[in-house]
């Protein structure tokens, strides 16, 4: 089992579940078990909620397909539990086919109530929406939108709402509503989460998002193209080890820090070490060494002379830095290095001449490689952390949408490239993607960018100490993805300290070490639950 299968969860487009149901029917698993597995499910995240039904007024909607047939299953279940239950359902009750006709025919026999959905006036302590399942896409039929607005005007006044599979009237793949969606509490997601479902932009509509295994062969699910980052991808991060000493834990160089931009070289270095690496070294103009350390005598610093009192860096790599750059583990090249002539030379030289290992390239130093990608004819091990801005320039024209951004600057720079935004993608070469779906406001700050690049150096290093048989471009796309989801959770657990911001990138550095802590003592799925409780 790799790594990607072991610390990342699936995240399935509406054309890749289907094949897993498919798939399933062809080993010989009914649709009836699917969907009554489901419903089992549905049931238990709903009791997780409201433990006890009895007497509660439900009004489950009825769709015409499977996720109707899961709503119906759902009714008989929850009838059984002491609720009074009512099935609004959209279709006439004789165009319902398949497996979901097979649960509408038991709902019927064991004396659930059913209803044309035009008779629905919203009033219901609990609402289950099985109107439309992950098939739906474009735009809804205006009785759908009638409907769903009229379940939205009165959530207000009911108890719980719950979604199954996705909330009726969002699409599936990019979570954007048609144009109008169910606002549920919670939304309960079969088998695997699904890509639009875990965008920021479709929180409003899922509430707290379950995914729920329906016993879905092994066999069944074939290869996604994307992975979820969750905090389980944390339990991957690089061993501490007994007996071990700082070159165990391995050496960053960072090359950044130009005039009036030292603080972003220092955040970075300083998030290295926070994050466990043995040692840290910023090569920064001569001049500006002091304010690169601002205090801090763990970083060690490399001053470099350009020869001319107008520019920071030199037109070459000095001889003398040499023997620096062979101790390394692995490379940093921006957080403040400016964008003048002087930095764009120096960083085709620092390209020419670092040795064969991981380089992690941020801020400053991407506006460089479209000039230079092509310049040292070498293959190089490249992260590159763009954000939206930034991989526009990488790519020297208009981007398309988020995936084929990310394919396109990874195809070209043959790179990791770690896709900053709201949600975060990583995309690494011959490996499925991997979004990271919790947009931080907390992280919306300068410097923020700073700690991630020094968080990637720092576990590049580490790995390369700790995982030296791993595949180049494994290690390099694990790493990136274990510095998104550290970078993210230290972001989360700053929402209850500063619920409307106000933090700074130290702040965010200091908290590394708390996420780590409270990961060894198997305390951070519940400070992270207290933090949500905050927003």
């Amino acid at each position: 089992m790799s790594a990607y299968d072991q610390f990342l969860e699936p995240l399935a487009t509406a054309e890749e579940m289907r094949r897993w149901d498919e798939e399933s029917v062809k080993l010989g698993v009914p649709g009836t078990m699917l969907m009554e597995n489901a419903s089992q499910a549905a049931l238990r995240v709903l009791l997780s909620y409201i433990p006890d039904l009895t007497g509660k007024k439900a009004a489950v909607l009825m769709g015409g397909g499977n996720n109707g047939g899961d709503a119906v299953c759902l009714a008989r279940l929850m009838l059984d539990m002491g609720a009074d239950v009512t099935v609004f359902h959209l279709p006439a009750l004789e165009k319902i086919r398949g497996d979901a006709l097979f649960h509408l025919e038991l709902a019927r026999n064991c004396g659930v109530c059913l209803m044309p959905a035009a008779s629905f006036e919203g009033d219901c302590d609990i609402l289950v929406d099985g109107l439309l399942g992950t098939g739906f896409s474009g735009t809804l039929r205006p009785d759908c939108q009638e409907l769903i607005t009229l379940c939205n005007q009165k959530k207000k006044y009911r108890e719980f709402t719950l979604a199954l599979d996705i909330p009726s009237g969002l699409d599936c793949n990019d979570g954007t509503p048609g144009p109008c969606a169910i606002m549920a509490d919670a939304t309960v997601t079969f088998a695997a989460a699904k890509t639009g479902l875990v965008k920021p932009c479709a929180r409003q509509f899922t509430g707290t998002l379950h995914t729920a295994y329906i016993g879905t062969p092994k066999k069944a699910r074939t290869p996604l193209n994307m992975r979820l980052m969750t905090t389980k991808t944390l339990r991957h991060l690089p061993a501490v080890h007994a007996g071990g000493y700082k070159n165990s834990y391995g050496h960053v160089v960072i090359l950044g820090g130009a005039h009036g931009m030292g603080g972003a070289a220092h955040i970075a270095a300083l998030a290295a070490l926070k994050s466990g690496c043995g040692l840290v070294t910023v090569v920064t103009p001569l001049f500006w060494t002091e304010s690169v350390r601002l205090g801090h005598p763990e970083i060690m610093t490399f001053g470099l002379d350009s020869k001319d009192s107008s520019t920071d860096w030199p037109d070459s790599v000095p001889e003398s830095m040499r023997g620096l750059l062979e101790k390394a583990d692995s490379f940093v090249i921006g957080p403040g290095m400016g964008r003048g002539k002087d930095a764009a030379h120096f960083f085709k030289a620092c390209l020419e001449t670092l040795p064969d290992k991981p380089i992690v390239v941020d801020a400053d130093a991407l506006h460089f490689l479209p000039q230079l990608d092509s310049a040292s004819g070498r293959e190089r091990h490249l992260v590159l952390t763009p954000h939206a801005g930034e991989a526009r320039a990488l790519l020297e024209s208009a981007s398309g949408n988020e995936i084929d951004t990310l394919h396109a600057i990874s195809a070209r720079y043959k790179s990791t490239v770690v896709l900053k935004g709201a949600g975060t993608y990583v995309a690494g070469l011959n490996l499925p993607d991997a979004f990271y779906p919790h947009d931080i406001p907390q992280l919306s700050m300068g410097g923020s960018g700073d700690c991630l690049a020094g968080l990637c150096g720092s576990l590049l290093a580490q790995n390369v100490r700790n995982a030296p048989e791993m595949a180049r471009d494994e290690l390099l796309t694990l790493s990136a993805i274990e510095s998104v989801v550290w970078h993210g959770t230290a972001g989360r657990l700053l929402q209850k300290m500063y619920p409307q911001r106000g933090c700074l990138s130290s702040d965010l550095v200091s908290m590394l070490p708390i996420v780590r802590r409270h990961l060894c003592e198997g305390t951070l799925e519940k400070v992270l639950e207290e933090c949500n409780d905050v927003r």
